[in-house]
């Protein structure tokens, strides 16, 4: 008796073995947003419950409910609508709307009363958050009001460098050899390859004043350590305020996760001015 091997299209039993094809993410060329869907997923710092990070109009994050409501339940200043995979702080004209995460965070304290609604889902994500702690995976954070500790450099100071872009300063999320690409590679990873990359155009510290922000009078004149890309070409402006490396600055790969630049405010992020220059052995990295 010889034996017949199966088709390798075919189980044990001789049915047919349904491979389902695997197709990458794009993103339309006229979408005014290049994250990803799968990019946009996350979990809250505070309770764990699983969040949809977009972008603003302003290019500011938003965390949103990853579920639709009824618009009957959500205040109209809370009301949100995803388009063109940006968040627009109003309703589209439909009986459904996306609410912030913050109104619904159950470790957060409302100084309002809200509908009943959202209540329950409170509840809900209140009792989610308690199943994660009690089977190990989630860990809050000890004090859920303290902002997040910014990284510091040897003698204690912060290392977050503020970064004039297109005349607009910028604040970092970490120092600015670390601040990474964040655009999608062949791979469907993200790019481990370094905004400030070596061999290209590079900024220059410079003592700048700070500055009043939008809408806030004029404070004291003040100088601090800016990393200047003011004389570079508009093109390596866009990319830096874009966060992607060379290699990705002119290509239609998506990105999968949201630029981490904040703009800067002097009032908010007092602690993150620096009134000398950067070490010469840091500027010498810089001009790579």
């Amino acid at each position: 008796m010889r034996p017949h091997p199966l088709p390798a299209d075919r189980h044990w039993d001789g049915s047919p073995r349904h491979v389902p094809l695997r197709r990458g993410l794009q993103i339309a060329l006229a979408s005014p947003s290049r994250l990803l869907r799968a990019g946009q997923s996350g979990r809250c710092r505070q309770c764990g419950n699983r969040i949809d990070l977009y972008q603003r109009t302003d290019q500011r994050p938003i965390a949103l409910h990853p579920a639709e409501l009824a618009v009957a339940d959500v205040p109209e200043s809370s009301r949100w609508h995803i388009g063109g995979g940006i968040a627009h702080p109003h309703g589209d004209g439909s009986d459904w709307c996306r609410i912030p995460h913050a109104l619904l965070c159950p470790r957060r304290t409302l100084t309002c009363r809200t509908a009943p609604g959202l209540e329950a889902i409170r509840r809900q994500l209140a009792v989610g958050t308690r199943r994660m702690i009690d089977t190990g995976a989630f860990t809050p954070q000890p004090c859920p009001q303290a902002p997040a500790a910014a990284p510091t450099g040897e003698a204690g100071q912060s290392t977050r460098p503020v970064v004039r872009i297109l005349l607009v300063p910028y604040l970092g999320h970490s120092p600015l050899e670390d601040i990474r690409c964040v655009a999608q590679t062949r791979q469907r990873r993200r790019c481990t390859h370094p905004v400030l990359a070596p061999g290209h155009l590079a900024g220059r510290w410079r003592l700048l004043p700070t500055g009043p922000c939008q809408g806030q009078l004029t404070l004291p004149d003040t100088t601090m350590a800016v990393y200047d890309l003011s004389h570079l070409p508009y093109a390596h402006q866009l990319r830096w305020r874009a966060q992607h490396c060379p290699t990705h600055a002119t290509g239609t790969a998506p990105d999968l996760a949201l630029a981490g630049w904040q703009v800067f405010d002097p009032l908010l992020h007092a602690a993150h001015i620096h009134t000398r220059l950067p070490h010469l052995q840091t500027r010498r990295q810089g001009r790579g």
